[in-house]
């Protein structure tokens, strides 16, 4: 078992960045409905957020709900929802007590009015918050992103073809605030990266567990700092010129 005093605070990620895969099938396992996961994952939710103000890391992105979520029962979905204010509320607290900023991106006029205020409310109290900015991907997807900015570049008229560079795309996406994830980890056994930050994660270091995120806790995220930290990141670099700027 990875500990805190195992991480070198020196070389801890900047933006960490989870899928949060596994709820539905830890409920299964326990007799119960889907529903019964989700509600059971706010004890890793925050035990993540505990672990990256702990480690020094400055931003946390979560893959909260994605856009081709919208398709599943209605009854879930209306469930994940009502989750949602729940959580917001009940963790508004521990935001504040760990001096974490929140914020989202995604297709957030899909979200329910109740849902959206709440969240919207959870934003500006905990906004002087310094120490980690915990960002929530909500009705979001890298597809939807990608074409939202897009069809806004089309629509800057001050913009020429030849004018369109890669620095352009980034303005417009929604992540245009935070760096790029160093770090992915994905819990549930699932080897994919699910529609999630594609244009961000070209050099992102990618870690699996096949742990089911309910179960996720403290150790596991200092674990995945750990592996990150016994890698090269080289940025199309050699090794031999990496080991030469150090």
């Amino acid at each position: 078992m990875i500990t805190l005093d195992q991480i070198d605070k020196n070389r801890v990620p900047q933006h960490v960045a989870i899928i949060m895969d596994g709820n539905g099938r830890w409920a299964m396992k326990q007799q119960h409905e889907r529903l019964f996961g989700h509600q059971n994952a706010f004890t890793a939710v925050r035990q993540a957020v505990e672990a990256g103000v702990h480690t020094g890391v400055k931003y946390l992105t979560l893959y909260t709900f994605s856009t081709e979520n919208w398709n599943r029962p209605e009854d879930e979905v209306a469930g994940l929802m009502e989750l949602l204010i729940k959580a917001v509320r009940e963790e508004t607290k521990t935001l504040m007590d760990n001096n974490v900023k929140l914020t989202m991106i995604g297709d957030i006029d899909r979200i329910p009015e109740k849902s959206r205020l709440m969240l919207q409310n959870c934003i500006a109290e905990t906004s002087g918050n310094t120490a980690m900015t915990l960002i929530l991907a909500l009705s979001y997807s890298s597809r939807w992103e990608i074409a939202e900015a897009l069809k806004k570049i089309c629509a800057d008229r001050s913009l020429r073809p030849e004018d369109v560079t890669e620095d352009t795309l980034r303005n417009y996406l929604t992540t245009r605030d935070y760096p790029d994830p160093d770090l992915l980890i994905r819990t549930g056994g699932e080897l994919r990266v699910s529609n999630f930050l594609l244009w961000q994660m070209a050099y992102t270091e990618f870690y699996f567990s096949d742990m089911l995120w309910p179960d996720f806790r403290h150790e596991d995220f200092y674990a995945a700092i750990y592996d990150y930290q016994t890698r090269q990141r080289r940025f199309g670099q050699t090794e031999a010129q990496v080991e030469e700027k150090k």
